[in-house]
């Protein structure tokens, strides 16, 4: 069932008035099925019954729709997809227009007639075309028909045609229903509660097993030849260029900084704050008798409260509040010399009376230049970095194609380094090897280094973050088998996790079996294990405490059976103590909606029925070489 369709029509104007039934996809047809010869036109591209769509219907929605695509892949420009993926885009908007040219065919064969004061009112409320005074505003419709490379005549066209889809297809869609039978058994399974207990046997709440002597462990290397052997290695030269690494080759001229910290004067000055609770009353009682409260209430959210019943009483949270912005010569002067954390005496200033709290004090805090240049420095490199590496890059590009990395100059701002390291990017002694890079643009060179040719000329590779990066392999390590002395701490190592998770098993299945065989979770009397009882799930209520590995299961079992499964390094038993079905099963909110959604599926059934038929009475024949042209003219290539 299609549960998602909603609409016959999205809501912009120019998608109702190009993309109808976005159930397409689920009907079944593929392009390759209906293959046919197109007699005469070769502006055709696909031909149902005596509707035509035409070579520009196709590349109009391709030209459309291509930017939408390429943004949700993260591609910058069409020409990064590949011939497939431009082919499959091509089917999807295909299989749109067939369902519509299906539609349209079906309404002319009824006879279905739109007239013109329908189509002028579809047009007319659409909000696209709305002026100012919230109107159709003809001036605004032109410029969006020009903005679109549309005709007033193309427009009124295809809204006739959606409007003759719309009633063909309205009486299915508001037609579908479910009986109470259907309703109430989907009510009752998806509203059904079970209850467990669960015991989770970590793998490393048994004690680490000791050493067994070699022959237990030349035994367990023996059968286990793959966990020792030493990954395979490569010696690689790289050049990176970052804003990081271009950022220490720019110079600053020393005016340039001092004007900058003097800029941003309040950043390195700043004066004491203090942030401060207050409140200000209209009378001298009200004061006595806040302050009074406050001494004995000492949490500022009842005082809030308290002050809501005061008249003419204002509650205050002042964080990181300055001198300058107390405007009261006397209230400025009582918050700044008032001790951290104590109830103030009453203030009167302007009429009015206040009580306050400070709550928090950060000093006076000024830094000279000498301790901000370095900062100030740091910053402006970056800032300038990143305008400057386009043209650094090109440089760069240049240099590696024409003389490799010996002619790079130093000056350019790209770092080189060599050195041997695995596909984990760590050297022979197991430490990370110091590429001057971090993050997505280290695991993208160490990609490349494991991907390259041995001898393969290096050239420049766009990264991430505005940074480029090139690589020559000048030798490869195989990976190759370590010896039982080299691999012996590793060997223990691996023996005792398997022990461990061997006697975990062994606990966790006695346990299950015991419970299995009685219905209710049975622990062993010395046992230590921690029991979660009353874990209760249902569809509507999943409940994360509940391990994956046991959902497989816990849904479909009775009360008093049990299950084990293996999860996050750990066994897991769990045993169903309850199930039942709450009374009501849902909110009313809820029981609506599921209503509507099952009729909403009901109807959408009928309509997909409907489609599959017409598909089946009317078959489109189509046209290769008109979907290679169409292509083409939407700039994608043949």
């Amino acid at each position: 069932m299609i549960t998602s369709l909603r609409h016959v029509f999205v809501e912009s104007w120019l998608g109702r008035a190009i993309v109808i039934a976005v159930f397409v996809a689920f009907i079944g047809w593929g392009v390759g099925d209906v293959v046919g010869y197109i007699g005469t036109s070769s502006n055709v591209v696909v031909q149902v019954g005596k509707t035509d769509i035409t070579v520009t219907d196709l590349s109009t929605i391709l030209r459309q729709e291509i930017p939408v695509i390429i943004q949700q892949m993260g591609k910058n420009a069409a020409a990064q997809l590949s011939p497939a993926m431009i082919q499959q885009i091509a089917q999807q908007v295909l299989h749109r227009l067939v369902m519509r040219a299906e539609l349209l065919e079906f309404a002319r064969k009824m006879n279905v007639e739109v007239p013109d004061s329908a189509v002028r009112n579809e047009i007319f409320s659409l909000p696209y075309f709305y002026g100012n005074n919230g109107k159709f505003d003809r001036a605004v419709f032109n410029q969006k028909l020009r903005d679109q490379g549309l005709t007033e005549q193309e427009v009124i066209r295809t809204t006739r045609n959606n409007l003759a889809i719309r009633s063909v297809l309205q009486p299915m869609m508001q037609s579908g229903s479910v009986s109470n039978t259907l309703f109430e058994s989907l009510t009752h399974y998806i509203a059904r509660v079970s209850v467990v207990d669960l015991v989770r046997i970590p793998f490393d709440s048994v004690p680490l097993p000791a050493d067994p002597g070699d022959m237990v462990l030349r035994r367990y290397y023996a059968n286990h030849p793959w966990l020792f052997r030493m990954p395979e290695q490569r010696h690689a030269r790289i050049v990176i260029l970052s804003p990081e690494t271009l950022a220490q080759s720019i110079s600053v001229d020393e005016k340039q900084l001092k004007k900058a910290y003097d800029k941003q004067f309040d950043r390195y000055h700043m004066p004491e704050t203090r942030d401060v609770q207050m409140v200000i009353l209209s009378k001298e009682k009200q004061a006595h008798i806040l302050r009074t409260t406050w001494e004995k209430e000492k949490k500022w959210q009842n005082i809030q409260r308290f002050v809501k019943s005061i008249k003419n009483a204002e509650a205050f949270n002042m964080p990181a509040t300055k001198a300058s912005a107390v405007a009261s010569d006397v209230l400025r002067q009582a918050v700044f010399h008032a001790p951290l954390g104590k109830i103030s005496p009453i203030v009167q200033f302007a009429g009015n009376w206040a009580v306050f709290r400070v709550t928090k004090i950060i000093p006076e805090h000024n830094v000279s230049y000498e301790k901000a240049r370095l900062d100030l420095l740091s910053e402006y490199r970056k800032a300038k970095a990143v305008s400057l590496i386009s043209a650094r890059q090109r440089i760069l590009q240049d240099t590696i194609a024409g003389s490799g990395f010996e002619a790079i100059p130093s000056s350019l701002g790209a770092v080189a380094v060599s050195g041997v390291l695995n596909a984990q990017g760590q050297m022979v002694n197991g430490k990370p090897a110091p590429i001057p890079a971090s993050g997505a643009l280290r695991k993208a060179i160490i990609h490349q280094i494991f991907t390259q040719k041995q001898g393969v000329a290096p050239y420049l590779i766009d990264g991430p973050d505005h940074s480029y990066f090139a690589v020559e392999v000048d030798k490869i390590i195989p990976s190759a088998e370590k010896s039982f002395t080299q691999s012996r701490p590793d060997v223990l190592k691996a023996w005792q996790s398997d022990e461990r998770r061997y006697r975990a098993n062994q606990k966790a299945t006695a346990l299950y079996l015991a419970s299995r065989m009685s219905g209710k979770m049975v622990l062993p009397a010395s046992s230590k294990m921690h029991v979660l009882r009353n874990v209760a799930f249902s569809s509507v209520a999943p409940n994360k405490a509940i391990p994956a590995a046991l959902m497989v299961y816990l849904p479909h079992m009775r009360v008093g059976q049990a299950v084990m499964a293996e999860s996050d390094h750990a066994f897991w038993v769990g045993l169903v103590t309850k199930v039942f079905v709450p009374n009501p099963p849902l909110s009313k909110k809820d029981m609506q909606n599921m209503r509507l959604n099952l009729a909403q599926s009901d109807s959408d059934d009928l309509v997909t029925t409907f489609v599959q038929a017409l598909i089946e009475q009317t078959s489109p024949y189509i046209n290769k070489t008109g979907i290679t042209t169409a292509i083409t003219r939407a700039g994608l290539g043949g």
